[in-house]
């Protein structure tokens, strides 16, 4: 597991839950940091679309349909969670060097 991988996780919250796509952008020997992803974009208002990163090349991340990270929402799991979830994808090099410079244009801490 490193950085920029893709994996499914099952991500709850309040009264439920659901399996979803994140990606991880920060580890160490207890958790992991993700960000989740989404393929709902239309539906979002704009302040919410303002934090939704396109995903260019899907292929290489692992996903199959038009899909965004929501980097105004932060996840934190713990690392035994993910031990032996293999990643689904990555982030190709193109997206994620776009990642960096869309994360240090909206001043959020960055992978």
């Amino acid at each position: 597991m490193s950085p920029f991988d893709i994996f499914i996780a099952y991500i709850s919250w309040g009264d439920g839950g659901k399996h979803r796509p994140v990606l991880v952008y920060a580890l160490d020997d207890t958790y992991v940091r993700l960000y989740p992803i989404t393929s709902r974009y239309d539906n979002k208002s704009e302040a919410v679309r303002s934090k939704y990163f396109a995903i260019n090349d899907l292929a290489c991340a692992g996903l199959y349909k038009s899909s965004y990270i929501d980097t105004g929402t932060r996840l934190k799991q713990s690392t035994d969670i993910l031990f032996n979830i293999k990643p689904i994808g990555k982030l190709s090099e193109g997206d994620k060097q776009r990642l960096i410079q869309f994360l240090q244009n909206k001043r959020l801490p960055r992978p």
